[in-house]
């Protein structure tokens, strides 16, 4: 039997004191507990610990086989890579990607500067550390404007689409303003929306691609996730769902593409075990990469990922233990050709 440490951050109620997106990269409760469940299942002995400062004592005086991560972290740019790090330092094996990894992916501006030299296809973007810096010539109106370092969407509402510079600027400032960091501006795809979910090593298991249509959310102004649509997804009347389809209403050689690209863009940022991977299909079949998220979201019922496993067949518990397996495996804690674990002296 294996002793997993559950490591969450779990999202509290909304508080006036913090932006109203303050908490939507935490879990909740009921995905927590989800999580435990589907690895209770796979004959594992599971430690829901949260992640705050008494995360090390903890794990010093626990010893556990392994972290299941799906801590976000606090706070500063690179907050995912805190959980992490400490783990590297105590020498303890975790799921899903590294430091390095999951800080390039949280620069939202890095990665696209990786995806380009390593010939990706990304929206043309600038990123602006004053809100006097001009605008660059080459970008073209309409243009999507976001933080530079968040997950969920957060910052993203329906006013991030703008067409001119007056509503840009207007922007950027209050995103500096509510979120004191740096503002990546890029030109809008008008194309399909997908998703991409990438399991495993090496081989990885890349799930059908998932198409978000937002016809429904159009007359709220939103062809796109804003946070609000990701927030009230299925509970608020007001923000009407978009359409899912898994698979993907794509061609054979638009799928390959697709495909083609999230694996290239989850391998030059280095993720590992899992990542789901944003992506604009243009109009000409070109697949613009958007984002990695090599902390997916894991709701049994609302999540991407989630989705595009269940259209492969895969249950809950599947996903949850491959995920699990395939660290076991990169670590040599497991046995790929038994599925057996391995006695390892801590």
């Amino acid at each position: 039997m294996i002793k997993v440490a559950l490591v969450y951050n779990l999202k509290k109620a909304k508080s006036k004191d913090v932006p109203c997106d303050y908490f939507s990269e935490f879990d909740s409760r009921k995905t927590l507990e989800a999580i435990a469940q589907a690895l209770s299942l796979g004959g594992h002995k599971v430690f829901l610990v949260e992640a705050d400062q008494s995360l090390l004592d903890w794990l010093r005086a626990n010893p556990v086989d392994i972290v299941f991560n799906v801590a976000e972290g606090f706070s500063a740019t690179a907050r995912e890579s805190q959980v992490p790090a400490i783990l590297d330092f105590l020498g303890i094996p975790y799921t899903g990607s590294g430091v390095l990894a999951l800080a390039l992916s949280m620069d939202k501006a890095m990665a696209k500067q990786i995806f380009i030299h390593n010939g990706i296809p990304t929206p043309k973007f600038q990123l602006f550390k004053s809100e006097s810096t001009p605008l660059r010539q080459n970008l073209q109106f309409p243009l999507i404007v976001k933080p530079n370092c968040e997950g969920s969407a957060k910052g993203i509402h329906a006013s991030s689409m703008v067409r001119d510079c007056p509503r840009l600027y207007e922007e950027i400032a209050a995103i500096m303003r509510l979120y004191r960091q740096d503002v990546l501006v890029e030109e809008f795809i008008d194309g399909v929306e997908v998703t991409v979910g990438i399991l495993g090593n090496q081989p990885h298991n890349i799930l059908p691609p998932l198409e978000i249509d937002f016809s429904n959310c159009e007359k709220r102004g939103e062809s796109f996730y804003s946070w609000e649509v990701k927030e009230y997804q299925g509970i608020n009347p007001l923000y009407p769902d978009p359409q899912f389809y898994c698979p993907a209403r794509l061609s054979k050689a638009q799928e390959e593409k697709v495909k083609k690209a999230a694996l290239k863009a989850h391998q030059v940022l280095g993720c590992l075990d899992v990542s789901r991977v944003d992506i604009r299909l243009s109009s000409d079949s070109i697949p613009y990469v958007l984002e990695v998220n090599p902390l997916s979201g894991l709701d049994p019922e609302e999540s991407n990922l989630t989705r595009m496993a269940e259209a492969a067949g895969m249950s809950y518990p599947d996903l949850i233990n491959g995920i699990l397996e395939s660290a076991l495996e990169r670590y040599q804690l497991v046995s790929s050709s038994k599925n057996e674990a391995l006695t390892q002296e801590r």
